[in-house]
C-alpha cells in the first residue's frame, strides 16, 4: 500500500498507485557475508541468524544450505536489516515489522530511497510526501519515522568500507582498503 498503512490501519493518508516490482539495478551482483551484513546494519550475528531462520529477513543472494555454506545478503537485504533493527529498538510489534519487511520487498528498488516509514508503535505507514507525514502527525498520537533514504546512505557508507563478494565468481570485492592482504590472498586463490 503506497502512501498508506503497511499493516492494518486505523487511519490512512491518501493512497497512490504502486508501480511494478523490479530487480536491483546493480551492474554487478555483489553479496555480503553475514559478518559484513551485521557490521553494516548494526546488529549481532545471533540476530542475523535468528532472523534468517525465522524468515524475517532472509538472504536474497544465497541462503545457507548445511554446514560450511555461507549466506550472502544483497545491498537491499542489508538496508532492510538496519530498518528492522530500528523498528525493534523503538518497540514496534514483530507482526507489524514482518508486514513492513514484506512491503519493502514488494516495492521497486528505486522507490526505497524516497520512502519514509512512520509508526505509532502499533501500525507502520509508508509516507512519500510531506502531506502524508503531516496527516499522521495531526492524528494527535506520537509517531516516529525512518527515512529509508538515510538508512540507504548509512548502509552504502558502511559497505564502502567493507568487503563484498561477486556472486558469479566468489571473488572478494575490495572496497576502500586495497592493501588488505587477506582479501588479496583470497582473490589470488580463486
Amino acid at each position: 500500500m503506497h502512501g498508506g498503512a503497511v499493516g492494518s490501519a486505523r487511519r490512512q493518508p491518501e493512497s497512490t498507485p504502486v508501480g511494478p516490482v523490479g530487480e536491483d539495478p546493480a551492474p554487478e551482483r555483489i553479496g555480503y557475508r553475514g559478518p559484513t551484513a551485521c557490521a553494516a546494519a548494526g546488529i549481532t550475528y545471533r540476530q542475523l541468524d535468528y532472523w534468517a531462520r525465522t524468515g524475517l529477513v532472509e538472504p536474497s543472494v544465497r541462503a545457507a544450505y548445511g554446514s560450511g555454506t555461507q549466506r550472502l545478503y544483497s545491498f537491499r537485504d542489508v538496508v532492510v536489516l538496519k530498518i528492522v533493527k530500528r523498528f525493534l529498538d523503538t518497540g514496534v510489534a514483530l507482526q507489524n515489522i514482518r508486514t513492513a519487511v514484506q512491503h519493502l520487498h514488494d516495492r521497486e528498488f528505486s522507490d526505497l530511497e524516497r520512502m519514509t516509514l512512520m509508526s505509532d508503535g502499533a501500525t507502520v505507514y509508508e509516507c512519500t510526501s510531506p502531506d502524508q507525514v503531516v496527516s499522521l502527525l495531526q492524528g494527535g498520537q506520537g509517531v516516529f519515522g525512518i527515512a529509508v533514504g538515510v538508512v540507504w546512505r548509512d548502509v552504502e557508507s558502511a559497505l564502502s568500507q567493507l568487503h563484498g563478494e561477486r556472486v558469479e565468481t566468489g571473488e572478494t570485492v575490495v572496497r576502500h582498503n586495497p592493501t588488505d592482504e587477506l582479501a588479496a590472498r583470497r582473490n589470488r586463490a580463486v
